[in-house]
């Protein structure tokens, strides 16, 4: 009888001991931040000198577990548009919680901010408050971001007047992938004061697409414009068709095609590009180099004339 009590007792304790166990698990599995969080990483600092290496250390101080993706390092130097352009093509890729540090400063030092944003799709945006964001917030409502002006959250009281991409930028990148509450970097802003590029959104007035060339395509020379597949198909032209459109004032009239073999070699195509967005290119040239455009030039396209 005795035996059978004790044992009872031990079961007892033993299923008492368990639950408490897996109650403990499942708070810490509850709390623990994300295995391997990702910062994605953008500067026009190129690859020369030792400025990458160096912010990339500041980061993994932080974060040993960081996983870190370079975006590009070649930006053109100080082209916030490029910048824009790239933040914006490689954001849709990324799941949620990743944080993009964007580094395209060319009014570092001065009385420009430093911010954080948040996006709808939740990706965390940290870079100086200077156009960087047109493009992202064009296609992914930012719905909060905050100043960064918490000296805790910086590499130290004495920031550099000319390197805030080690000294703010990527401290800041590396607290918020750690886990760390991303409001505590400063004060809130309105979403509607965020400096913005230029850079009018497409608009289809049902005769003609009015967008804008935002660059060219790498090495290529393709021109890449910010209208998207969908508004040019309702101007009602089809594969093999002429498309009437004006580039920075001048006029063409070229073939809208599938792909650059379409066309023959050194002849200009209209086509729609892996982003979904429409372009031009030459096939086996560069259309930048024949027919030069100073970037951001306005496109207009006009709607399909039907036949007679």
């Amino acid at each position: 009888m005795q035996r059978e009590t004790n044992t009872g007792l031990g079961i007892v304790k033993l299923a008492a001991f368990l639950a408490m166990a897996l109650a403990v698990f499942t708070t810490q599995a509850q709390t623990a931040k994300p295995s391997h969080p990702t910062v994605v990483f953008m500067t026009d600092f190129g690859h020369v000198d030792d400025s990458v290496p160096i912010c990339k250390g500041v980061m993994l101080a932080i974060e040993p577990d960081l996983r870190l993706v370079d975006l590009t390092h070649d930006v053109t130097p100080f082209s916030i548009l490029e910048g824009a352009r790239f933040l914006a093509g490689t954001a849709p890729y990324f799941p949620q919680g990743t944080v993009f540090a964007g580094v395209v400063d060319p009014g570092v030092g001065s009385a420009r901010k430093a911010i954080v944003a948040l996006t709808k799709r939740g990706l965390y945006f940290v870079v100086p408050d200077n156009g960087l964001l047109t493009l992202v917030a064009n296609q992914d409502e930012i719905v909060a971001a905050h100043e960064i002006t918490n000296i805790k959250w910086m590499i130290g009281a004495k920031l550099s007047s000319t390197f805030h991409g080690r000294d703010i930028f990527s401290p800041v990148a590396a607290h918020i992938a750690h886990g760390e509450d991303w409001t505590e970097v400063g004060p809130e802003l309105a979403v509607s004061s965020l400096v913005r590029l230029n850079v009018p959104a497409a608009s289809l007035d049902g005769t003609e697409l009015a967008a804008t060339v935002i660059g060219t395509d790498g090495p290529f020379g393709n021109l890449v414009t910010n209208a998207a597949k969908d508004d040019f198909a309702k101007l009602g032209y089809a594969l093999g068709d002429k498309v009437e459109a004006s580039i920075d004032g001048k006029s063409f009239e070229i073939p809208f095609v599938k792909t650059f073999s379409d066309v023959p070699v050194g002849s200009p195509l209209f086509y729609i590009d892996s982003r979904g967005r429409l372009g031009l290119a030459v096939n086996q040239g560069s259309f930048a180099a024949l027919y030069p455009v100073k970037i951001p030039a306005p496109i207009v396209i006009s709607q399909k004339v039907a036949a007679k």
